[in-house]
């Protein structure tokens, strides 16, 4: 486990676990709130009695959504919060660590408020995912940084599974595709601005339907608009 000063704070990663006497002092104490305690208990009861350690990923989920709401942020795992989790389950913390390291979901130093995770894999390449990233940094995001005003953090990741509609990103907890330079900015600005965007394909085809409209079977698809 890596140590980071507090002037590292900003960086983006899903292999170093945060840990100094801020964090601690911060999250030493953290217990769930009403709701996601009998959240727990719903998710608890899924696994036979002794069992309970493989709840780790969904408490792991739940835990880092609760710091979110706290800090206004998409959330992120203190290590005291994932050895909260890591008591209630029985069972080492290093096992409950290993998973959070694992899993590319679990954000282990803070974030911002949007998440921004670009597919920079080789179908999302060829499709321009270069131009979203350009957008992305020309709105001042930084890969692998979160903006100074605590809203964006940039991270580039591996294939995020919507090929058919590359290029993508992924914000939160929702996809953005088929994107170009200029939808990009728009989103972002949108976002910046506190305004809402619609998740999904942003050039109007449904799902991951042919661009430009159905190839086959037309008249079933024009009997069921």
């Amino acid at each position: 486990m890596t140590i980071l000063p507090d002037d590292k704070l900003s960086q983006s990663s899903t292999d170093t676990a945060l840990e100094n006497d801020a964090v601690r002092e911060r999250w030493g104490a953290f217990a769930w709130t009403e709701e996601n305690a009998a959240e727990v208990e719903k998710i608890l009861a899924r696994y036979p009695e002794g069992r309970q350690a493989s709840a780790v990923m969904p408490l792991l989920d739940l835990a880092q959504r609760q710091v979110g709401a706290e800090t206004n942020t998409q959330g992120w795992l203190p290590v005291p919060v994932i050895e909260f989790v890591a008591a209630q389950l029985d069972m080492p913390y290093m096992r409950a660590y290993e998973v959070a390291t694992f899993y590319t979901m679990y954000n282990l130093v803070p974030v911002g408020r949007y998440h921004v995770q670009l597919c920079g894999t080789t179908p999302c390449l060829l499709r321009g995912s270069d131009d979203v990233m350009a957008a992305c940094k020309n709105k001042g995001l930084v890969k692998g940084k979160t903006t100074p005003d605590g809203l964006f953090t940039l991270t580039e990741v591996e294939c995020l599974g919507a090929c058919a509609n590359a290029p993508m990103v992924q914000i939160n907890d929702d996809n953005f595709e088929d994107l170009d330079y200029d939808i990009m900015t728009e989103i972002l600005e949108k976002l910046s601005n506190d305004e809402a965007v619609t998740p999904g394909p942003q050039t109007g085809r449904q799902t991951s339907c042919p661009e430009g409209g159905p190839t086959t079977l037309k008249e079933m698809a024009e009997a069921a608009e």
